[in-house]
């Protein structure tokens, strides 16, 4: 397949474009974020549909000519594992929800178990190409390790800062993977912003998520699979229902952009509606498009799925517009909500943290509020294994209990 790379960036706000620079982050005008802009005309005329499902690549590089980078060669590593993640059709979850026609995507199939491996692989392959000397990120956690183990495939030296309160099992894979972990005191927010002012200081390449525009190319990724793996072997006489968990709103853009890129080559006649989902407190995104704008106001964001706690979210503008563009909706689900979402997934053979199982607590409140019918095809996006944050799946559930170690203790417990 020929390696398409890209043309330059336009702002999401102004509409400026601007050179394929080796590093620019947002708009230097108004501070918008930048979309990477890819020559669709030479793609039509050099890529087909029907080529590009015939690879057998099993991951996201297998959509390399669509994609701004080159090859990063790094066949047997996990920088070259990420994406082509499962999709998972359960009809117990199916049955329960009355639905005709469910998907799952398990994006917590991916190397470090997190939907964070798709932006994480396509940025070091960046920073490889445009030699640079370490890249920084901030994290609660997932992106944090999605970084630390695409660049330890990569060779790549990498720092996260994060805040002290991210649960332990995420801290414990940055520093098995031996990036230079830095836990800030205070808020992710904070975070960020340090990593920006380390990255301007230092000369790093920074990977935070909505700031640098190489993210948002790795996680449309995901679209291009939802394409593959679900439009395309269905025809659907109503728009496929794609429900997104919702933080720093960087996911959810992509996705958008990867469904604009298969619009714009003439690939899919019609965009998926696309269900944002945001924790009740950490809303800020919802909030913006219920109020008709698109001007993001900062919360205080309090919420047990940290994936998504989010006080300001930096790709919020783009956030919005995935959602009002498509025909779809925000909605916000409590913390007992998505506990409650973790909990009846299990029995299907999924296990996800908070921050994905909030995907799936707003498809059962969407279906309460008539928002989706059985008759729609639905698919939910589960963006990190559960394994992230064990303490949070224990409160899901009810404790096992402890028995003596004979068989007569077996059959009281059992009533036998």
């Amino acid at each position: 397949m020929p390696e398409t790379k890209f043309t330059g960036y336009r702002c999401s706000i102004c509409g400026e474009e601007y050179p394929p620079l080796d590093q620019i982050y947002t708009c230097p005008r108004d501070g918008g974020n930048l979309d990477v802009v890819l020559p669709s005309l030479r793609i039509r005329r050099e890529l087909s549909p029907e080529r590009l499902a015939a690879s057998t690549e099993p991951s996201l590089w297998r959509y390399l000519p669509l994609l701004p980078v080159g090859d990063p060669l790094s066949w047997g590593t996990p920088l070259r594992a990420a994406g082509w993640t499962p999709v998972y059709q359960p009809p117990l979850l199916a049955r329960r929800l009355g639905l005709e026609r469910l998907w799952i995507k398990d994006d917590g199939r991916n190397p470090s178990a997190s939907f964070k491996d798709r932006a994480s692989a396509v940025v070091v392959a960046r920073a490889r190409e445009i030699g640079a000397e370490r890249v920084v990120t901030a994290s609660t956690g997932n992106a944090g390790a999605a970084l630390a183990c695409m660049a330890a495939a990569a060779g790549q030296p990498a720092t996260i800062f994060a805040p002290r309160t991210a649960p332990p099992a995420k801290i414990a894979q940055l520093l098995v993977f031996g990036a230079q972990v830095i836990l800030v005191d205070g808020t992710y927010d904070e975070a960020f912003d340090l990593t920006v002012q380390a990255a301007q200081e230092f000369g790093w390449y920074c990977r935070n998520t909505g700031y640098n525009p190489f993210t948002a190319e790795g996680k449309k990724t995901a679209a291009l699979e939802i394409w593959e793996q679900v439009l395309l072997p269905n025809r659907f006489e109503r728009p496929l229902c794609v429900f997104v968990s919702v933080g720093d709103g960087n996911i959810i853009s992509g996705i958008h952009k990867g469904f604009k890129d298969l619009l714009n080559l003439g690939w899919i006649e019609q965009l998926p509606r696309i269900i944002g989902v945001q924790a009740e407190g950490s809303a800020a995104v919802a909030n913006a498009f219920h109020a008709g704008g698109e001007r993001i106001t900062p919360v205080a964001a309090q919420t047990l799925a940290d994936s998504i706690a989010v006080d300001l979210p930096r790709d919020g503008v783009r956030a919005v517009r995935a959602a009002r563009e498509t025909g779809g909706t925000y909605l916000t689900v409590s913390d007992a909500e998505i506990l409650q979402a973790i909990a009846a997934m299990g029995p299907a053979g999924i296990f996800s943290e908070p921050a994905g199982a909030a995907a799936y607590a707003g498809l059962v409140k969407a279906l309460g509020l008539g928002l989706v019918t059985g008759a729609d095809p639905v698919l939910v996006l589960i963006t990190g294994s559960g394994l992230k944050d064990v303490r949070a799946a224990m409160q899901a559930v009810h404790e096992a209990p402890v028995i003596e170690p004979n068989l007569a203790a077996v059959k009281r417990l059992l009533n036998i």
